[in-house]
Order: C-alpha cells, then sequence, then structure tokens
C-alpha cells in the first residue's frame, strides 16, 4: 500500500475547474484533511462538489485512487461519479499512463453494499464464509424464513413470514447481531428473535448472505479483529460519503469505525432533505456529527442554481418551522419569478381538471410536457391525473411505480370483478383462484387447465364439475367450493347495490384486503389506500360493464402513448430530480401531513413530513403550483378537508392564494 507521504506533492497543480466554484463550494473541495461536513442545499452542485473534491485529491497527489473510499447509495450515483470525476482529471490536468490506469477504476467507489460485500470477499473467512458467498435476493430470503417458521412451528398466518422478515431486516439496520436484541418484547418480534438466530446460522451453513449482512458482519469483523480493521481503515486515506442524511444506524456505525484513525472523513447531505425515516434513515446522524467529530469543518451551500427567489422564499421559510435541523437559508442571484400559486379548489375530481387544464395552458405557450412534474403524497392520487391527462390526450408516466390500474393490488380486485362479470374469463379465475392463498397448487391449476381444455369449457365451469365428481378432496375441495358459491353470491348483488359497494364486499369476503392488512412491508398501507381509491372510482361508473370497459381502454390509451410526457410521481420519488414546473395537489390535513405519519412518531413524523413539503417545492425551477380540495369521496360519501398547515407556514410575500377555478 503506497504511503501518503510519498504521494503527496506541494507543487502538484491545482485543477483548474476549482476556479469556477463559488467560495463556498470551494472551501468545501479545498478542506482536505480532517472531519467535514458540507451541508448542501437542494439545487446547491453537491456532486460538483464531491467530484472536485476527489479529482483534487487525486491531481495533487494527496492519495492514490485505490486509498479513497467514496460511498453512495445507488449504483447509478456511483458510476456518474466515477465519470465526472475521470472527465475533470482528463480536462483539467493530465495524468501519467500509471495515473490515469488507476484513476480510470475508482475501485472503491460504489455503494455501501457493494462495499460491504468486496471487505467480505477479502476477510469473510474469519467470521466462517467462503470468497464465493452467495448473497440471498428478496424471494430467497423470504423462502427461507418460511422454511425456518415452520420447522419451529410458527403459524405463518398469525405471524406473516414478511413482517418477521421485516423485523429482522431492522435489527440488521440498526447494526443489531441477535445476541444484542434486547427488546425484542412479546408476539411476533419475540417469534422473530427465535428466527433470527437460527436465519443466521442456517445463512453461514448455506455460505450466504442477505443485503443487511453485508455491513452487519463488517461491523463484527472490525469490532471482533482489531488488526482487520486497522488494516481497512489504514487503506483508506480518505473518505467521502453522500447523501449523509440517508445513512441508517449500521451504516452510520461502519463510516465511523473507517474513520476512527485519521477522521478524514466528509459528508455530504442536506437534514433539511431526510425524508426515509420510513426505511431505517435516521437524520440524528447528521446532526450529531459535530459531536461525533469534535473540530469538525461544517461548509454551508446555501446559494442555489435551480429555482426563482420567489420559490426558495417559499421553501426557505417552510423549513424553518422545523426544530430538529442545523440551519441554512438557500437564495438566488437569479430573478425572483412568479410567486408560488396556491389554489384552493371544491374537490379532488376539480383539482384534477385544474392542473390538466394548467398542463394544456402552459403547453399552448411553448412549454415542453418533459419539464412538468406532478408530486403526490401518496400513491392513490395518481388515478384522478392520469385518468383526466388520458381524456385530455397529454402524455404522462408514472415515475418510480406503475401506472394505477397497473398496480397489482387494482389487478387482482379487477380481475375477481371480470369473474363476476363474466365467468367464462380464465385469465381473471387463474390470476385469484389462491390469491390471497386458499391452498391451490400447481398442480390442482393443471387438473382444471386439462379438464377445461378437453372439454372446451371454461375453467370456472370445470372446477365445478371436478367438484362435483369428487375429484378434489378435504380442505382444497371446501376452499375450491366455497370460492363459487362466493362468486354466485356476489353475481347476485348486481343491480341490487352499485359496484363500489359490492367491490367493498368482494375485498371483504375474498379476504383480499385483510391479506394486505396483515403485511407489515412498506408499501402495504400504499395498496390499501389504492383499493380504497378504486372503489372510490367506481362510483362515477353506472354499471360493472362500464367500468371494466373503462379500465382496458385506460390500459390500452396508457400503453400506445408516445412523444413528450409529464411526470408523475410520489414525493419520496422525487427527491433529487427538478422540473420547470411543478404540481403539488392534495395539500390537507390528513393527506399531507399524513395521519399515519402524526399517528406513529408524532413530533419528528410531522417534522419529516415537512422536510417532504421542502423537497416538492425546491424540485421545481420556474413555477410551482400547490393545490388543496375542500372535500374528497372516500367510499364515495363526501369528506370535508381543512388545508395543509404547511400552507399556513408559507410566506405571504412569496406565495400567491386562489381560490376557485
Amino acid at each position: 500500500m503506497q504511503n501518503t507521504a510519498s504521494i503527496h506533492d506541494e507543487n502538484a497543480p491545482e485543477l483548474s475547474s476549482i476556479a469556477k466554484l463559488n467560495p463556498e463550494q470551494r472551501a468545501a473541495v479545498m478542506a482536505v484533511d480532517g472531519a467535514v461536513l458540507v451541508l448542501a442545499g437542494a439545487g446547491t452542485g453537491k456532486t460538483r462538489v464531491l467530484t472536485t473534491r476527489i479529482a483534487h485529491i487525486l491531481a495533487s497527489r494527496k492519495a492514490w485512487p485505490g486509498q479513497i473510499l467514496a460511498v453512495t447509495f445507488t449504483n447509478k450515483a456511483a458510476r456518474e461519479m466515477g465519470a465526472r470525476v475521470e472527465s475533470l482529471l482528463n480536462s483539467n490536468y493530465k495524468p501519467n499512463e500509471n495515473e490515469q490506469r488507476q484513476i480510470s477504476t475508482l475501485s472503491w467507489l460504489g455503494t455501501f453494499h457493494s462495499i460491504g460485500a468486496k471487505i467480505l470477499r477479502r476477510h469473510g473467512e474469519v467470521l466462517g464464509f467462503t470468497s464465493s458467498f452467495t448473497i440471498l435476493d428478496a424471494d430467497d430470503q423470504l423462502r427461507l424464513i418460511k422454511q425456518l417458521m415452520s420447522e419451529h412451528n410458527i403459524d405463518d398466518k398469525q405471524n406473516p413470514a414478511k413482517m418477521v422478515l421485516s423485523i429482522i431486516q431492522s435489527w440488521k439496520d440498526q447494526g443489531l447481531i441477535p445476541e444484542k436484541v434486547t427488546d425484542a418484547g412479546f408476539g411476533t418480534a419475540q417469534k422473530a428473535l427465535t428466527i433470527y438466530k437460527a436465519y443466521q446460522t442456517r445463512l453461514k451453513t448455506l455460505n450466504s448472505m442477505d443485503f443487511g449482512d453485508l455491513l452487519l458482519h463488517n461491523l463484527t469483523l472490525f469490532t471482533k479483529y482489531p488488526d482487520i480493521h486497522r488494516e481497512i481503515s489504514e487503506r483508506f486515506k480518505y473518505i467521502l460519503v453522500d447523501e449523509y442524511q440517508d445513512t441508517n444506524i449500521a451504516q452510520y456505525l461502519w463510516l465511523r469505525l473507517l474513520a476512527s484513525g485519521h477522521k478524514n472523513i466528509c459528508c455530504v447531505g442536506d437534514d433539511d432533505q431526510s425524508i426515509y425515516g420510513w426505511r431505517g434513515a435516521e437524520i440524528g446522524n447528521i446532526l450529531k456529527f459535530e459531536k461525533d467529530f469534535p473540530g469538525a469543518t461544517v461548509v454551508r451551500l446555501e446559494r442555489n442554481y435551480r429555482s426563482t427567489g420567489n420559490i426558495l422564499g417559499a421553501a426557505s421559510q417552510l423549513i424553518a418551522h422545523n426544530n430538529g435541523r442545523l440551519g441554512k437559508t438557500l437564495w438566488t442571484e437569479d430573478a425572483e419569478g412568479e410567486k408560488v400559486q396556491v389554489r384552493a379548489l371544491w374537490d379532488g375530481d376539480e383539482e384534477a381538471r385544474f392542473v390538466g387544464d394548467e398542463v394544456e395552458t402552459a403547453q399552448r405557450s411553448g412549454s415542453s410536457l418533459n419539464e412538468m412534474a406532478v408530486l403526490v403524497r401518496a400513491g392513490f392520487q395518481t388515478r384522478a391525473f392520469e385518468e383526466r391527462f388520458l381524456t385530455l390526450g397529454i402524455g404522462y408516466k408514472v415515475i418510480g411505480g406503475l401506472r394505477f390500474y397497473e398496480r397489482q393490488e387494482i389487478r387482482d380486485a379487477v380481475a375477481y370483478l371480470r369473474v363476476v362479470s363474466q365467468p367464462s374469463d380464465d385469465l381473471a379465475f387463474e390470476r385469484i383462484i389462491n390469491t390471497p392463498r386458499r391452498g391451490i397448487g400447481t398442480a390442482t391449476l393443471e387438473t382444471i387447465h386439462s379438464y377445461a381444455r378437453a372439454n372446451d369449457i371454461s375453467m370456472t365451469v370445470a372446477t365445478k364439475r371436478l367438484l362435483e365428481a369428487g375429484s378434489f378432496k378435504g380442505k382444497l375441495s371446501a376452499a375450491l367450493n366455497a370460492l363459487l358459491i362466493s362468486f354466485d353470491r356476489w353475481r347476485g348483488l348486481i343491480g341490487v347495490q352499485n359496484i363500489g359497494e359490492i367491490t367493498d364486499i368482494i375485498l371483504d369476503e375474498s379476504g383480499y384486503r385483510n391479506m394486505w392488512k396483515m403485511e407489515t412491508t412498506p408499501d402495504a398501507q400504499g395498496r390499501l389506500d389504492n383499493l380504497k381509491e378504486l372503489v372510490r372510482a367506481m362510483g362515477e361508473f353506472e354499471s360493472l360493464t362500464a367500468f371494466l370497459e373503462h379500465v382496458g381502454l385506460v390500459t390500452d390509451m396508457a400503453e400506445n402513448t408516445q412523444g413528450a410526457m409529464i411526470s408523475i410521481m410520489t414525493l419520496h420519488a422525487a427527491k433529487g430530480l427538478e422540473f420547470d414546473h411543478v404540481f403539488l395537489p392534495g395539500w390537507e390535513e390528513g393527506l399531507f401531513p399524513h395521519q399515519r405519519s402524526l399517528d406513529e412518531s408524532g413530533r419528528s413524523g410531522l417534522e419529516e413530513e415537512r422536510r417532504l413539503a421542502y423537497v416538492g417545492i425546491t424540485r421545481a425551477k420556474k413555477m410551482c403550483t400547490i393545490s388543496f380540495a375542500g372535500s374528497r369521496r372516500i367510499y364515495n360519501q363526501w369528506q370535508s378537508n381543512i388545508p395543509s398547515r404547511f400552507i399556513s407556514e408559507l410566506p405571504q410575500e412569496h406565495i400567491e392564494l386562489t381560490r376557485g377555478m
């Protein structure tokens, strides 16, 4: 390993690109030694600072490429960072052939997981793993958990395997091996601890790890084997971390251990954009940086190169209502621009019409759909805008998710409705025959298939005849018979109750809604909200046939969309993106801030919701339009709403409030 002292060259040329940085950016790049926290506000050139800093370290020969550890959260970000560093060096500084070969392969630039895996490939033997260990994907993990639960006689219905796995992963994100879990409590969590111990033992037997292990085993490696820890920490002369506000506890502990010697660690992040607490991100990591590294240099990047003055003024004064922040105020030398538009509307349908009209007006003024976005707090909100855009012939794309009618839970629910409407719809029948699980396996399906084909009848009729012939026994027979009886009963409701009520009954009696209620994955509640939105949407149709025809047409129209498209996505998916014109609908109490966040996390939940609002506003470059509806229809009943508290926190001098259309 090359010694830093022999690399450093006081006379090495400075990158010419450094002169193009603003004073704060330059300070962040030049403060190479010691702990540095770069508080990089939205649109302030964070990536430029990170890449220039790496290039500066290399160009000044303070370290070889292999002595720089740079961690990001995505492989895409890592690739982009590497490419930009190489470009900076090639355009500002001419490395010799040996240096160029090393620079083009910044071998320790990657995600937390990829770096953790690389370390374990080299040193995992001491923990009982060979260098060829396998990394399990989510399906393999769940399958193994189910096997272990069966072996330990733990009921999967009362303690869903996905819930058990989620609890185990949360412990791993906290850096807790089974022996250090002391507050498992009772019920499913206690059973999860039993499975956690067996799971880790089985993984070692299989010479396998899951993603959580890639850092968890690193922590064990560093704490149990001081020599290995010293070797690895001394290898890295400089550590750089992107999006530090999104780190969980395991990542935080890992970084602290690696930087414990030289403390040459530079963390770049924005406490005001910490919006992933629901998946383990710990905002306290960035808030206590100066306590962790006494004497650390803190550089605030506050000059924004993205948005107008009014947009920044609104965002900055909104986020100032949070207590848990280090504090900074974004500003720009560009024009003030138009004020943030806040529009009060009668209901959700009027809101969708309003946004559609605004999009068309912007198009007529020469704006491109590619530079517009609708950012929603909850996934179910996308349906109204998708259908409005389809009606107007406006191309759209859903970023970070599926279109409303393509989502699993909606396809499943629609499949039930298709079988109710048309018993011979074999594709729909096959989709839901074992959803939720009824103990109907592949062999049973093949038997039904074969009989239906041989007799040229539908699968529904084939199932009925096979039951009458006694081809199925016991629980399987009971399950299939109950399903067919249910379909007959639901068909009898047509013309007696409206289709929204019928759908509600199907979702309850089939057990489908309860299946998602039993899930504890982060997206389970969103799926339930989508089902509510489906029921709400059906109130607009006179018959089940009309609704199913609409779904078919919507799906076909969406698939044939081409050309420029407006983006629709959740606020969480929008982080890191920017658009000329951003629409932020649904700013109502209970929806935004979301009631679940307030109920589960109290003030900290409210502050994360406010950070989410800040992220939404700062995605806009030229225009930002916020809207809220006085009422929305939930389960075919009108529900009155009050405006989000965030609207009252927006500064009057930067907004323009309009009521009605």
